[in-house]
């Protein structure tokens, strides 16, 4: 899958676009440089799934956790993972591992209570914790273009 973003004006369309495209997956490990856009991808792709809090970067927390009532949208239906039977409502979870230093800070952080769950996890910065990802997380390269635009493939 690629996906190309001119401008910013296209952001909607494009996380719209990765929604299609996700299929049973759960785990996302999103690489790039910084700057390329990993956070306002991912902000829009929760937008997208229905998150109707404020969106904001992990970079402290280490995750933060949303909840959505995924809905159809105006370009199409959007068809992520199923949320849980319980209030159809669905768990994500927004990791930014920038500021980890040691893989043991992500084994104190009970990754694999996330990773597991069955819940949406979307990682920045997963370098670090590559040995631990589950074998089928799908690796998402976010690469910005010599004319500003931003190349998104998986």
């Amino acid at each position: 899958m690629e996906i190309r973003i001119q401008d910013l004006s296209q952001i909607r369309q494009a996380a719209r676009e990765f929604i299609s495209h996700m299929g049973n997956h759960t785990v996302f490990a999103f690489y790039g440089k910084m700057g390329a856009g990993k956070t306002t991808f991912i902000k829009a792709i929760c937008e997208e799934l229905g998150v109707e809090e404020v969106i904001t970067s992990p970079t402290f927390a280490i995750v933060n956790e949303y909840t959505a009532s995924p809905s159809p949208s105006e370009g199409g239906e959007i068809v992520p993972p199923s949320p849980s039977p319980s209030e159809g409502r669905l768990s994500i979870y927004h990791f930014d591992f920038y500021r980890i230093k040691r893989l043991e800070e992500v084994y104190d952080m009970g990754y694999e209570d996330y990773f597991y769950s069955g819940a949406l996890c979307f990682i920045e910065w997963p370098e670090l914790a590559e040995e631990l990802l589950p074998e089928d997380a799908v690796s998402v390269r976010i690469e910005e273009q010599p004319d500003g635009s931003r190349l998104i493939s998986a």
